[in-house]
């Protein structure tokens, strides 16, 4: 996939990965549009990235992306490839008799892996008329191993994993490539309820993307999500274990 001269979409683009995916791709020589829900961060977003373009969209909400879909048809005719960034992440104790696990699951699959299902869909036919066009999707080292902490969140990351490889398999005769981009836990304000500051840096996750966008490698395992896939692969008990290691620990600090 060439990663210059193209016209990047990227949800979720005010912070964290999406940010720094919208600031290296910008740099190198592509037309970068991101989304955001909060106008006030995507306008200061914009302010640091310079030449951008930015659309205030909330993925999650239907007629919020009809109307984004209408802006980048008549706007970006030229539109090739979409990182599928927005997430929702909650921190709770499925044990927690408090928390209401069916409405987080709600919240977290529509944000996560509905919502990206429907951006897709309605994308599809604009890629499909490019020379070469691309979609990434944004999913998790949990995708592999859950983690206790985010029970629900793995789940979504899951079916993001299962979704895009079926959608690889399906696009393999058009001139749409699909990639997934799985970060480890990475040091972004997203993550700072579950100690993101041990995280790496999210320039580091973006720089991981562009290099595999160059070479075809469709599935983007960063950092310690390698490691954990081939612990996954030869022992997925010892993965679970090496993921939830303070598991007790953080069980004990949550509401019974």
């Amino acid at each position: 996939m060439k990663t210059t001269n193209n016209t990047i979409l990227i949800t979720g683009g005010s912070a964290g990965i999406g940010f720094e995916t919208a600031k290296l791709l910008s740099e190198q020589g592509n037309k970068v549009i991101i989304t955001g829900r909060d106008q006030a961060r995507l306008d200061e977003a914009k302010a640091k990235l310079g030449d951008v373009a930015a659309i205030k969209a909330d993925v999650s909400k239907a007629e919020e992306v009809l109307q984004l879909v209408a802006t980048l048809k008549q706007d970006f005719p030229e539109l090739n490839m979409v990182v599928n960034n927005a997430g929702r992440a909650l921190l709770y104790n499925l044990a927690d008799e408090d928390q209401d696990a069916f409405a987080n699951a709600a919240d977290e699959m529509l944000t996560n892996y509905l919502s990206i299902i429907r951006l897709n869909q309605q994308l599809l036919p604009l890629l499909k008329q490019q020379a070469t066009a691309a979609i990434v999707n944004v999913s998790s080292v949990v995708a592999y191993v859950p983690g206790i902490t985010l029970p629900t969140y793995a789940a979504s990351k899951a079916a993001v994993h299962s979704y895009t490889t079926s959608l690889r398999l399906s696009l393999a005769n058009t001139p749409v490539k699909v990639f997934e981009l799985m970060p480890p836990l990475v040091d972004t304000e997203f993550s700072a309820g579950i100690g993101g500051h041990n995280g790496i840096k999210p320039s580091v996750v973006a720089q991981e993307l562009l290099r595999a966008l160059e070479n075809d490698d469709f599935e983007i395992r960063v950092g310690d999500t390698a490691k954990m896939y081939e612990l996954f692969r030869s022992s997925p008990l010892d993965a679970l274990n090496v993921m939830n290691a303070k598991r007790e620990e953080w069980i004990e600090s949550t509401p019974k």
